[in-house]
């Protein structure tokens, strides 16, 4: 006899006690709580969801400013303030009196009608002014100096002239107002008679924030409490599922699914709501794409919950009874067990890849990539033990004689496989319909 040589054998199903019972009889109460920590869970789940959006889409800068960039190149906001911008150039400034200085005094008649068709091209020069990188700019910084204002007053700080008792935050257009009049050709002494409060959209009046404000500091000082109360409930649950926890596994999958399912929800027909009621049919379009815009990492959040649920429900299933994740296990078992720098490696290489495609944002912060790194390499170590119990040492030589290859004789045979599984269904340690799938593939 040769020495011995290793790869898959094709084999039988192994015995199914080898993997994870799922329906163990675990006590009544016990089965309660597993639910209650699960539903609990996926409710922190849902707030902490909220949290994080409010801290990167409100009082993140460098968040509010990408935003700010989409919305002004964004056509239908730009129409919205360009015809604003007319409006209160021509509103708060004699243009007609202007005109008529300029004009012959025979002509000073005409100075209405002047100023009225000026008005028109006006909207529509500044539309295309709104177009260039420089203009787009000035509404940028002027949109982040208003979110810097906000998140002094959201936390109760001064700055840039706020006081949180009286103050009010409002989005300063007058210096790109001021270019456009430039633009336009309108003189500077024209444009320095507007009014000052005019060209500044009222974000919040501070007075109206102190339910907000206590929010936002309750935000701050739970945001990663939360996260942390996630993740240990639905461990928890897990660690008390002795015997069922790939089902709770996959209970917890389909809790990250139906909460990232709920959020894409939430948003859509909230900003619907909100849409159909604060607006007139005029501006429909142009507060949704805000909306849209203001609400995108949101949406971004959920669709990763729903990612981080489809991938443990992949595993929980993997770890299932069924016939095709038997047979995929039983074809990864051999480099798995008998090759482990392989199986880390492989594992360790699309990990990468993932890090290096950054479906989430959770993949773009080192903590994110070191949490969600440690529970890959769980999980892996999970199912190495899985089939370390379902494929015992020797399941995969084949020994040679005679200078033929031959499969080892199994470790028992279909008879002693079938007396196991009476055994184990017995003890209630498998379903009935385990039992039934079990037996199938023994027999097959």
């Amino acid at each position: 006899m040769s020495d011995t040589a290793h790869e898959p054998a094709a084999a039988k199903a192994a015995p199914p006690e080898t993997a994870e019972a799922d329906e163990t009889k675990l006590s009544k109460k016990r089965r309660i709580l597993i639910w209650v920590l699960v539903v609990l869970g996926s409710v922190v789940l849902l707030v902490s969801i909220l949290t994080v959006w409010v801290q990167r889409q409100v009082l993140d800068n460098n968040s509010w400013r990408h935003a700010s960039q989409q919305l002004i190149q964004d056509p239908k906001v730009q129409d919205t303030l360009s015809v604003y911008l007319t409006n209160t150039i021509f509103d708060n400034a004699d243009v007609t009196g202007a005109l008529e200085k300029r004009l012959p005094a025979q002509l000073d008649p005409l100075a209405p009608q002047i100023a009225g068709a000026l008005r028109g091209a006006a909207t529509n020069t500044i539309g295309v002014l709104l177009e260039r990188p420089r203009f787009q700019q000035l509404f940028v910084n002027a949109s982040s100096a208003a979110q810097q204002k906000l998140v002094n007053v959201l936390e109760d700080k001064t700055g840039h002239g706020i006081s949180t008792g009286n103050g009010t935050v409002t989005l300063d257009l007058r210096q790109l107002l001021g270019d456009i009049a430039a633009k336009l050709g309108l003189p500077g002494t024209l444009i320095s008679k507007i009014p000052p409060d005019k060209g500044q959209i009222v974000v919040m009046k501070s007075s109206q924030l102190s339910t907000v404000q206590k929010g936002v500091k309750v935000i701050n000082v739970f945001s990663v409490f939360l996260l942390i109360a996630v993740l240990a409930l639905f461990a928890l649950a897990i660690y008390l599922a002795r015997g069922a926890r790939r089902t709770t596994l996959r209970n917890v999958a389909f809790s990250f699914i139906v909460v990232g399912l709920l959020v894409l929800l939430v948003r859509r027909f909230t900003g619907n709501n909100v849409v159909t009621a604060l607006t007139s049919p005029e501006y429909d379009g142009t507060v949704r794409r805000v909306w849209v815009i203001g609400t995108a990492i949101l949406g971004d959040i959920g669709l990763a919950m729903i990612f981080y649920g489809v991938i443990a429900l992949v595993g929980a299933l993997l770890a299932g009874p069924t016939r095709i994740a038997t047979r995929i296990r039983r074809w990864f078992a051999p480099t798995v067990l008998e090759q482990p720098a392989i199986g880390w490696g492989v594992v360790g290489g699309l990990f990468l890849l993932l890090v290096l495609w950054a479906p989430t944002h959770a993949l773009t912060t080192w903590w994110g990539i070191l949490l969600l790194a440690g529970l890959v390499a769980l999980g892996y170590e999970a199912f190495r033990r899985g089939l370390q119990r379902e494929y015992p040492p020797g399941s995969f030589e084949r020994v040679e004689v005679e200078g033929e290859a031959r499969p080892p004789e199994l470790g028992r045979s279909p008879a002693e496989e079938l007396a196991k599984l009476n055994e184990l269904h017995a003890a209630g340690q498998i379903t009935d319909d385990e039992f039934a799938q079990a037996k199938r593939l023994v027999l097959a």
